[in-house]
């Protein structure tokens, strides 16, 4: 069953491509059609890539990875935020930090000095600092936070990222290109659609069109995460209910404290059985 329809698509304007003077002919299999000098996308095309990128995205949360969502462009930031923020996962919606995937080591150091300022507000030094001190270390937090902010729980680097419109964020798709980490996106019909692994060819300046497809999306990842949860439920019981050990021959054991007398006698018994067994060899 399909997770989406081509009427909802349609509702949103999912299917209004670019100016057809400003096309990339690379993008002419997902093209229905030109209406008013303006390209339609094919839809029947659109539903079929959003269930095989929703599918790649709920098998990375089955198995506990990340996935990166970048969107900085006004009509997309909030929604992709929001959505992303439901679901746990990082996103990075005001800019793109240069060398946030190819120099992530120190990505993570900003983010480790963000942490180092939470941590003297809490233990008090903050408060023993002069007034001047504490408004530049405020200022650089508040710089920290609006640019890393929501990346702060991601400790390595994503398994796979979701971009909006490739060309803004073309910066996020080289680095994620050059370290083979997948990209999955909505492509528009002035894109070169080349460097992308699971393209989603759909209107990437609607609000509405942006909003249905990541709420899709996230969808399909709160149902990996939902099966993740059930499948470590299920693992508990059995790591819990450990199975005896038995007694190993050859080895004597110690008998535990409180244990009865038979016990104890039961395993020293094995050890005795391998006398009989040298005398039928000589």
């Amino acid at each position: 069953m399909s997770r989406t329809n081509f009427q909802e698509l349609l509702d949103a304007g999912a299917h209004f491509g670019h100016l057809a003077r400003k096309w990339n002919p690379k993008m002419a299999p997902y093209i229905f059609d030109q209406k008013n000098g303006i390209h339609i996308i094919d839809l029947h095309k659109t539903v079929v890539k959003i269930d095989e990128a929703a599918e790649v995205l709920k098998a990375l949360a089955r198995s506990g990875r990340k996935v990166l969502f970048v969107a900085t462009k006004k009509q997309a930031k909030d929604v992709v935020a929001e959505k992303a923020a439901a679901v746990n996962m990082p996103s990075v919606t005001e800019r793109w930090p240069g060398g946030m995937l190819t120099n992530f080591p120190t990505i993570r150091k900003a983010v480790k000095k963000m942490n180092t300022i939470d941590k003297m507000k809490e233990d008090g030094t903050y408060e023993k600092l002069a007034k001047r001190e504490r408004l530049q270390i405020d200022r650089q937090r508040a710089k920290l936070e609006k640019n890393l902010g929501s990346i702060r729980d991601m400790s390595r680097l994503p398994s796979a990222i979701f971009v909006v419109d490739i060309q803004k964020e073309a910066n996020a798709v080289k680095e994620a290109v050059r370290l083979n980490i997948p990209v999955i996106a909505m492509v528009d019909t002035c894109c070169d659609p080349t460097p992308i692994d699971y393209v989603i060819p759909a209107n990437d300046d609607a609000t509405k069109s942006i909003a249905l497809i990541m709420d899709i999306l996230c969808k399909a990842i709160q149902e990996g995460l939902e099966e993740r949860k059930l499948e470590k439920e299920k693992e508990a019981p059995a790591e819990d209910a450990a199975p005896a050990e038995a007694p190993v021959q050859g080895k004597k054991l110690r008998p535990r404290r409180g244990a009865k007398a038979e016990q104890v006698e039961v395993a020293e018994e094995a050890p005795k059985e391998e006398a009989p067994k040298e005398e039928n060899a000589e």
